[in-house]
């Protein structure tokens, strides 16, 4: 089955970009395309679309829109995922978006739209009811976190912190087993540890509340 999308981004040359990224794809069906909070607030309740791939700040105010946005649909449409695009790398702005909802929701930066792998793995996730977090927004705020010397990031081995990236970005225990070519009781080992350094649960094995539980720990600690 096709995935219904509206596309909301101010910028008109990214905006025909992804009208023309997504056009060539077959699990998609591209129902609208529009460059402001206002259009995109209606092509939502005209369409009523699978997923929303919106800019993070747009017209009228240019600064929160699409965090805002995807934070009203929690309540008003729960069941349409959304992948915010920022232009910039602000870990801010995910935290934000993953605090008030994982399931269904993806940050991706907008050097990314090009890339049709990285696009399609955010929209199937968030389709799905699952999370999808930009790799390059998850090594800023691993980065930062670990020169902490009092944060447990520190305190985790080279191999756990490749692990805690790839949960961040939505993978399964069975993906990330084969994205390192690990075995899946070597997988287990590195989560349950790296976990319990963070004092979190490791037996909750559903991947959208890992992924809120890592980027919140992360959230929490002073940069």
């Amino acid at each position: 089955m096709r995935i219904r999308i509206v596309v909301a981004e101010d910028s008109y040359l990214i905006r025909e970009g992804l009208r023309l990224l997504l056009a060539t794809q077959d699990y998609v069906d591209l129902v609208a395309s529009v460059a402001n909070l206002p259009e995109l607030t209606a092509a939502v309740d005209e369409y009523l679309p699978d997923v929303v791939v919106t800019d993070v700040r747009m017209p009228p105010g240019d600064q929160d829109e699409g965090i805002r946005f995807a934070e009203g649909l929690t309540h008003s449409h729960p069941q349409i995922g959304v992948v915010v695009l920022s232009q910039h790398l602000e870990p801010e702005w995910a935290l934000r978006l993953f605090a008030a909802r994982a399931s269904g929701r993806a940050y991706l930066l907008k050097e990314r739209v090009g890339d049709a792998a990285q696009i399609r793995n955010a929209i199937e996730s968030v389709a799905a009811g699952g999370s999808f977090l930009d790799p390059h927004v998850v090594d800023a705020l691993v980065q930062t976190r670990t020169r902490q010397a009092s944060s447990p990031l520190a305190r985790l081995t080279p191999r756990e912190r490749e692990v805690l990236a790839l949960i961040a970005t939505g993978l399964s225990n069975a993906a990330i087993m084969n994205r390192l070519v690990l075995t899946e009781r070597t997988v287990e080992k590195h989560i349950t540890s790296l976990l319990a350094k963070f004092n979190l649960d490791p037996d909750d094995t559903r991947v959208h509340r890992r992924v809120q539980a890592v980027l919140l720990y992360l959230s929490s600690q002073n940069p």
